[in-house]
């Protein structure tokens, strides 16, 4: 057996940036591991995969797998977070987050077929990646071993990583210069890294490719209407398209009229901040349209515990927990609140912002004669006075028991409570502002 086929093999997560580019070498040259690349293709930008691919080859993989996970992506990824409208803190639209299982799915599938121990990625120490690669590989398949160069290797900052790449004939288009880090595919980019690292520093304009500025949009507001059927973007403006269709022509759509940036600082997993850049038009417009056509078809009481569950979603797929048992609980939640969610929303792009500006359904929960201020036969409002006899019953019971004066509040206000709400302040500092003609109770806090 010659040494060659003697190596043990590595499946690596590779991108063709400088992170997984240098991977292949220290993989081949520290560990002497014969690498096996998977490069996914989830609507990320790139000069062409056919040209990645023959990268990987001339850095010495000796098999290289390129994956159409598109269609995959949009129908087991995209379409369970949008049914979440999955937004971590409220904010970020899970970009990443939601491509790392999918991507280690594909990685633990090439290790079964390669006959690889091993499975790698390029993510830092102190990344949210590393810990959604190695907790879906580790979900997976248990005897698999994980291998994270760039936590290993002694490298120190990024511009020695650089250094390393071009004294080992590794061809980056990273620079000192302009060291960004970015990810992206169908569903938005997330940019970091160099400039970023300050939060006061505003974003410098060279990291947006998908967005104009707002300033620079359109002076002419931009209405669309996307229809859903069961909770699934169909069509836009009439026209039915596949899901990753209709995301790219929402993302040039929204992108240009000045829609769809956040910066944010985050909090990561490992328990440290970052200051995170995105760009997200398409998804973050159909995430506020779901949301509305949601309004008009869920009942209340539905709609109000799937608010709570989806910042649970949205935590979880987040940290890396997408194939864990309350995850999938919670997502079988989400696909019953979504049967009756179809119809379509009108939303309006302006200068950066987006507003919805219509809606209608034929499982609409709406109806225009009980909503009505005008006269009606549909709502007696003699019913409200029972409704809030009903209501108020605990809290007049309870106030009985406590006794007359145990619920009067107080008009008072201490000097010690007034201290942070500026009455103080101006007594301290401009005592004779406060004349006998001021209310009491600011004499009093004085």
């Amino acid at each position: 057996m010659s040494k060659q086929q003697s190596k043990e093999k590595v499946v690596l997560a590779y991108s063709g940036g400088l992170d997984t580019s240098v991977c292949v070498k220290w993989l081949q040259e520290e560990k002497n591991l014969d690498v096996i690349a998977v490069l996914g293709d989830v609507g990320q930008e790139h000069d062409g995969l056919e040209a990645i691919k023959e990268k990987a080859f001339s850095l010495g993989v000796i098999a290289c797998e390129v994956v159409d996970m598109r269609d995959e992506f949009c129908a087991n990824y995209v379409v369970p977070a949008l049914a979440a409208n999955a937004l971590y803190e409220n904010k970020y639209p899970l970009v990443s987050a939601l491509s790392r299982p999918l991507i280690a799915q594909h990685l633990v599938h090439a290790a079964h077929v390669h006959g690889a121990s091993y499975v790698a990625h390029g993510c830092t120490g102190k990344g949210n990646d590393q810990v959604r690669f190695e907790l879906s590989i580790m979900t997976l398949d248990p005897h698999l071993s994980v291998i994270a160069p760039v936590r290993e290797w002694d490298l120190g900052m990024r511009p020695d990583e650089i250094a390393y790449a071009v004294a080992h004939g590794v061809p980056v288009e990273a620079s000192i210069e302009k060291p960004y880090s970015i990810d992206d595919n169908l569903w938005g980019r997330a940019i970091e890294a160099g400039a970023l690292e300050d939060p006061w520093a505003a974003p410098p304009s060279d990291i947006w490719t998908m967005t104009t500025a707002a300033e620079d949009a359109p002076d002419a507001a931009t209405s669309v209407v996307i229809g859903f059927e069961h909770g699934v973007p169909v069509s836009l403006n009439g026209h039915a398209m596949e899901l990753a269709e209709l995301i790219v022509n929402l993302n040039t759509l929204a992108g240009s009229n000045g829609f769809g940036r956040i910066d944010m600082i985050e909090n990561r997993c490992v328990g440290l901040k970052s200051r995170e850049c995105y760009e997200a038009p398409g998804a973050l417009a159909l995430i506020q349209a779901h949301k509305a056509l949601e309004d008009l078809c869920l009942e209340a009481s539905v709609l109000h515990a799937k608010l709570e569950l989806e910042q649970t979603w949205a935590g979880l797929v987040y940290a890396g927990q997408w194939f864990s048992p309350l995850k999938q609980a919670l997502d079988a939640f989400m696909h019953e609140t979504q049967q009756h969610v179809t119809g379509e929303v009108r939303l309006k792009f302006y200068k950066g912002s987006c507003t919805v500006s219509g809606r209608r359904s034929s499982s609409s929960l709406y109806d225009q004669k009980l909503a009505t201020y005008d006269n009606d036969e549909a709502f007696d409002q003699t019913d409200a006075m029972g409704f809030i006899n009903i209501s108020s019953l605990p809290l007049k019971t309870w106030a009985a028991a406590q006794g007359s004066q145990a619920n009067t509040p107080s008009l008072s206000v201490s000097k010690k409570h007034a201290s942070g709400s500026g009455v103080n302040s101006v007594c301290a500092v401009a005592p004779e502002l406060v004349s006998d003609e001021e209310p009491a109770l600011l004499k009093a806090a004085c």
